[in-house]
């Protein structure tokens, strides 16, 4: 059980934020500086009041204007320096933000990758996409203004505060009892907005998901005539997201006007205090003026705070939602002490010994496979639909781990073996292609990058994808996402071209040629079978005409290896092995 399935074992959100300082320590420096920007800002910001008070009670109480210029001169160099410290540390603030923001997202991809295949199945991709991009948003815009302006709120405050109980401690008193409403006020909204920050932040993550499944199901969307009610749909989760942003927003609105509100009636109440105590000579209208300009000072640190307290309490939901994945252990993963794979040493023997795998609702699916393949050799797994062949073959390159039994590569667990080695032996082709937004070229050595122009030529060749050389680029042209713009047989041409430029000890093929036509398929099955002659390969069965690939036949059933033999013998052999290619023939008929 992962961290994250177990309530118990949950970090509250402002833990998980708090985890996030790991990234901040490579810019340590950076931030030093940035602090010592903050606290020369405030300097300079507050050292003005107090020279507008002197003004007041000393050159324009005694109409010196010789003396006033120079008063003017420091107020106007004070000024020109804080605003020139405020350019330098928003810059700074903003640009080391920037990079924190791109090495947490370049984590959380890293550790994407990394996470098994059954994660990404239960997980939304729109949820997934929220969190790389709009979470770790909220996230940079907390370090480059949330945490900056708390910081300087403080200082400011604790400054500001020094300073009006050295002008006037009674008034200072009276500005430090608005602290009490401000309070109450704070924790009331930290428990109302955390909440509903979490649940719009969920509800964006739901848009996503009806975003990109509509996008990529567009073609399914057009044919079956489900424009309106795919709208629909999506209408609803957009209203369902607006109507939690709205509810959120009235909290923080509600709790920034009670802030602006207190302070203002703080200002009120020191005007008439300050004027009665100058109207009876306790306080100087100058020192009055400092007072009010400093009081003033704090009508930014007091309104900004529910700015600051909501964007807080985004981050700190987004560094949970965030740590949710982060929190998630691959289920699959190198063992300690795995060895590094050399292909030039791989025989290409492959075992399965009593293998079994069952789902995570306990179906048991495999319940004892036995087989072995030679190397060099190729044998066909044949069953009915649902008999697990698919689940079968993801098992020798780790996609899934068997439950039961271990599978052996020249006689080495699989699961000793360094994954990126074991990779790069065992390679899988699908039946659904799979193609990315780059180059055909780039696709076809996704697998292997260091292939030269000789390996994808012979790649091409072997999957009859001479078509590569019309298009417009050739294998330079960029083709679009999940390789929509070609067809179904196209794609799937490029997918076995891919497998075959990394050259493995071992090829599993997932019914690689379903989408071909019956022409294409018999000259792909010609070049793969000259291939095939001198690697160890797996060839799951979907019709009957793909056998002609096989050395030998392994026909799955009950979850168990029922026969293995050449296909003329399990004919004769066998009436479960008739009755499979029988369906398979009506299907494919069909």
């Amino acid at each position: 059980m992962s961290e994250t399935d177990d309530p118990r074992l949950r970090k509250s959100p402002l833990a998980n934020l708090w985890r996030l300082k790991q990234y901040l320590y490579p810019y340590r420096f950076r931030l030093g500086a940035l602090w010592t920007m903050v606290l020369l800002n405030i300097a300079a910001a507050l050292s003005i009041p107090p020279v507008v008070g002197a003004a007041i009670d000393g050159p324009i109480a005694d109409r010196d204007l010789d003396r006033l210029w120079a008063f003017a001169g420091l107020i106007a160099a004070l000024g020109a320096a804080d605003a020139l410290l405020a350019l330098t540390r928003r810059y700074f603030q903003t640009s080391t933000a920037m990079s924190i923001e791109a090495d947490i997202r370049a984590a959380l991809y890293e550790h994407l990758q990394r996470l098994h295949t059954g994660f990404h199945d239960r997980w939304q991709t729109g949820q997934l996409l929220a969190r790389v991009t709009v979470d770790l948003g909220m996230i940079r815009r907390f370090f480059a203004g949330g945490l900056i302006f708390a910081i300087s709120a403080v200082g400011m405050s604790t400054v500001i505060l020094a300073q009006l109980f050295w002008i006037e401690w009674r008034l200072a008193l009276l500005v430090a009892a608005t602290a009490v409403p401000l309070f109450l006020i704070g924790r009331g909204f930290f428990k109302e907005f955390l909440p509903a920050a979490r649940s719009e932040q969920d509800q964006s993550g739901e848009v996503s998901s009806a975003a990109e499944e509509s996008a990529l199901g567009i073609r399914a969307i057009k044919a079956l005539g489900r424009g309106p009610l795919m709208a629909g749909r999506f209408d609803r989760e957009a209203d369902e997201l607006r109507h939690r942003g709205v509810r959120k927003s009235l909290i923080a609105s509600r709790s920034w006007s009670a802030f602006g509100a207190i302070a203002s009636a703080g200002l009120g109440a020191t005007l008439v205090v300050g004027a009665i105590l100058v109207a009876n000579g306790q306080l100087s209208l100058g020192q009055l003026t400092a007072f009010i300009l400093l009081q003033l000072g704090l009508l930014w640190p007091i309104e900004a705070a529910g700015w600051v307290m909501a964007h807080g309490n985004e981050a700190m939901t987004a560094a949970d939602r965030v740590y949710e994945v982060f929190d998630t252990e691959p289920d699959i993963r190198d063992r300690p002490g795995a060895r590094t794979v050399d292909r030039s040493t791989v025989r290409g023997e492959l075992a399965f010994e009593g293998v079994r795998y069952a789902y995570d609702d306990g179906t048991e699916v495999l319940r004892g496979v036995d087989l072995t393949v030679k190397p060099g050799e190729t044998v066909a797994i044949a069953g009915k639909t649902g008999s697990g062949k698919t689940t079968l073959v993801s098992l020798p390159s780790r996609l899934n781990d068997p439950t039961g039994g271990r599978i052996t590569l020249d006689g080495t667990d699989v699961r000793d073996l360094r994954l990126d080695g074991l990779r790069s032996v065992v390679t899988t082709a699908f039946e659904e292609a799979t193609l990315f937004s780059m180059s055909v070229r780039e696709n076809l050595a996704l697998g292997r990058p260091d292939a030269d122009e000789r390996d994808v030529e012979e790649a091409v060749r072997i999957a009859q994808a001479d078509f590569v050389h019309d298009l417009p680029y050739g294998l330079d042209t960029r083709i679009g996402e999940q390789g929509l713009s070609l067809s179904g047989g196209q794609r799937q041409r490029l997918a076995l071209a891919r497998a075959v430029v990394v050259k493995p000890a071992v090829l599993v093929l997932d019914d690689p040629l379903s989408a071909l036509d019956v022409h294409t398929e018999e000259l792909v099955e010609h070049a793969l079978g000259q291939v095939l002659r001198d690697t160890t390969a797996l060839v799951v069965v979907h019709r009957p005409s793909t056998v002609a690939l096989a050395d030998r036949v392994a026909l799955l059933h009950g979850g168990r290896i029922e026969a293995v033999g050449g296909h003329s013998e399990l004919l004769e052999s066998s009436r479960a092995y008739g009755d499979v290619l029988a369906a398979e023939a009506e299907e494919v008929a069909a």
